[in-house]
């Protein structure tokens, strides 16, 4: 159960409840609706009503509902690189579905979640914020309420979220570092790829500079993505000619590297939704990447 308390101050009085909340606490519409049905606003101890327009030294407290998700348990390390009462960031592996979907019902990192809990003594509603692909491997947001969900989508949809990843492409990519501003779209509705697509394309602006260049035809990069598309990434580095290492979507397969696209979230930075505070997190590359990057060295 997570609550915040605050005090009345004297510019506050008049205001009404909703505005009140919204203004201290940040709260969304849907959240306000939500306490509202739900009676868990109290003026002074007191359960608050909606109508009432509390005075400078009241104080006044929100209890958020408490809800937990309800997904099966499965034995599916979680990899904690930070946790508190509003957020949960971990180090996806991969090879792992983030969510169960129709054809990964179960073996997800939601059901590794719910065994977290159990062993942790925890319970929260599972909130991605932030989605990886099966075979992409980093840094994922849970957040542990609605507030905090809330909060840090509506810093992505301002581009204040900043997602940094490593990738390992196919070729040697000659500019240093360079932008690529091409739209993203999805040609067929029922084929999971993606394409550049100047009509129909959704914005999408992603930001590259060159970590290092290998003599046998590869280069290590950093991506920073100011938008979000699905495949954003592998989409706009394999119409530039340089597909990601192990991408067999987006056409490339080299199992002697590795068996699986060689992209990795590894820096996140944001506000934490409650204390405003910059937060910054770092996820190592993991074993099988950093074994990529040897083999390639030794070609």
């Amino acid at each position: 159960m997570r609550e915040f308390k605050f005090v009345v101050e004297k510019e506050d009085e008049g205001i009404g409840l909703r505005k009140l909340l919204k203004k201290r606490l940040g709260f969304s519409s849907r959240l306000l609706t939500k306490l509202n049905s739900t009676k868990q606003v109290y003026l002074n101890g007191n359960v608050l009503r909606g109508y009432m327009k509390p005075k400078a030294g009241d104080i006044i407290k929100a209890v958020l509902p408490e809800e937990r998700s309800n997904f099966p348990e499965a034995d599916i390390p979680i990899n904690v690189i930070y946790e508190d009462d509003d957020l949960l960031i971990i180090n996806k592996q991969a090879k792992i579905t983030v969510h169960p979907t129709r054809l990964h019902q179960d073996k997800t990192i939601a059901n590794g979640l719910m065994k977290y809990m159990r062993e942790n003594s925890k319970s929260f509603k599972i909130r991605f914020v932030n989605r990886l692909d099966m075979d992409t491997s980093g840094l994922l947001i849970v957040g542990k309420n609605s507030n905090a969900q809330d909060k840090i989508i509506h810093q992505m949809h301002k581009g204040d979220v900043e997602k940094t990843y490593i990738t390992l492409v196919n070729g040697i990519v000659s500019d240093d570092e360079f932008t690529v501003n091409l739209p993203i779209g999805r040609p067929d509705s029922d084929s999971p790829l993606r394409s550049v697509m100047e009509v129909h394309g959704k914005p999408s602006i992603t930001h590259v500079k060159v970590l290092e260049r290998f003599s046998s035809g590869f280069t290590l990069l950093k991506v920073r993505l100011e938008t979000g598309r699905t495949h954003q990434i592998r989409v706009h580095l394999t119409h530039l000619g340089h597909p990601l290492c192990g991408d067999t979507l987006y056409g490339d397969h080299c199992p002697e590297i590795i068996d699986r696209q060689a992209l990795h979230a590894y820096n996140l930075s944001f506000k934490h939704p409650t204390s405003d505070k910059k937060m910054e997190f770092e996820a190592p590359l993991p074993e099988d990447f950093l074994k990529a990057i040897e083999i390639i060295k030794n070609m």
